[in-house]
C-alpha cells in the first residue's frame, strides 16, 4: 500500500503541478491533500479546480487547512469589512473574492482521514494536529507533546500506526512509541531554507509504515510572476509582499510580523503598510 500526501500548496500552481506529476509517476494507492491547498498564494482557483479534477478522476482526498478556514471567514455575516480587522484578512479576502465567494467545496472538507493498512493498522491524517488546524507538529516537540496531539487511540485502543499532517511547512519524521510520526512540510511554500517543493511517501512493508520526504524543484519565477499577474501583490494587502518574500526564501515572515506588529495595527496604532514598512526594515 502506498500514500502521497500534499500538503500547504498555498495557491502556487506550478509547485502543485510539479508534485503531481512525481506523484502519477509514482502511482500511489492513495492521494491525500492535507489541508491549505488554497490562499497565501495567487492561483486558488487553479489550484482548487486541479485537485478537484484529480479527486474526481483518481480519488483524490482532501483536508480541511486553517488557510481554508480564513477564506470561510468571509461568508459571515459579522466578517469584517473595513478597518484593521478587514486589512489583516486582505489577502483571504482576495482568495474569496477569486472563487467567486462560492466556497462550498471548501467548507464540506473534512477535519481528518483515517485509512486502514490491509491488516487494520490506522494511518491518521489531519492539517496539524487532532487538537486544531493551527496546533503545529514540529521535530523539536517533546513525545508527550506529540502523544497528545496525535490524539485518542481507536476503539480497539491502539494509536494509529501512522500519523500525518502539514500545516508548518517544515517536513521532518519521527517514531513516537509506535506511531510514524510525518510532516510532509509544504508542497507550494517551505520554511526550512530549501525552496523545492515538498511532499510525502508513505509504504506498508507488511507489518509497518515506512516514510521519505521528497524535494523537487519547479519553476519558481514563473510561481514568483504569479503574484504579478494575478493582482494579489496589489490587490492582496501590504502581508502579500511578505508571502512573496516568503516564496522567494522559504523562510516564514508572517509569523515574525504577527508577533511583532498584529496587536498594533488592529489597535490603530499603526497602519498596515507602515507596520510592513517597518518590518522589512528590521
Amino acid at each position: 500500500m502506498k500514500i502521497a500526501v500534499l500538503s500547504d500548496v498555498h495557491a502556487n500552481l506550478p509547485a502543485l503541478e510539479a508534485v503531481a506529476e512525481h506523484v502519477e509517476r509514482w502511482r500511489p494507492d492513495q492521494v491525500i491533500v492535507a489541508g491549505d491547498l488554497v490562499n497565501r498564494g495567487p492561483r486558488s482557483p487553479e489550484c482548487l479546480r486541479f485537485v478537484q479534477h484529480r479527486a474526481a478522476a483518481t480519488g483524490w482526498q482532501m483536508l480541511l487547512g486553517n488557510h481554508e478556514e480564513y477564506v470561510l471567514y468571509h461568508t459571515r455575516p459579522d466578517a469584517a469589512r473595513s478597518g484593521p480587522a478587514f486589512e489583516l484578512r486582505r489577502a483571504s479576502y482576495f482568495t474569496f473574492c477569486q472563487l467567486g465567494g462560492d466556497v462550498r467545496a471548501l467548507a464540506d472538507l473534512p477535519f481528518s482521514i483515517s485509512l486502514d493498512a490491509p491488516d487494520h493498522h490506522e494511518a491518521r491524517f489531519t492539517h496539524a494536529s487532532m487538537r486544531g488546524t493551527r496546533d503545529g507538529m514540529y521535530r523539536r516537540s517533546s513525545d508527550a507533546e506529540l502523544l497528545e496531539q496525535i490524539g485518542p487511540p481507536r476503539c480497539d485502543n491502539r494509536l494509529p500506526a501512522v500519523f500525518c499532517v502539514g500545516h508548518t511547512h517544515m517536513p521532518f519524521i519521527r517514531l513516537v512509541n509506535q506511531t510514524l510520526v510525518v510532516n510532509a512540510g509544504s508542497v507550494g511554500m517551505p520554511f526550512d531554507g530549501d525552496t523545492r517543493a515538498s511532499y510525502a511517501q508513505l509504504v506498508w512493508r507488511g507489518d509497518h509504515w515506512q516514510a521519505e520526504i521528497i524535494r523537487l524543484t519547479y519553476d519558481l519565477a514563473r510561481a514568483d510572476q504569479d503574484f504579478e499577474e494575478t493582482g494579489f501583490l496589489e490587490q492582496g494587502g501590504p502581508l502579500a509582499r511578505l508571502m512573496r518574500i516568503e516564496l522567494r526564501t522559504a523562510r516564514s515572515q508572517l509569523y515574525q510580523w504577527g508577533q511583532r506588529f498584529e496587536a498594533l495595527v488592529l489597535a490603530g496604532v499603526m497602519t498596515m503598510e507602515e507596520s510592513v514598512e517597518e518590518f522589512l526594515g528590521m
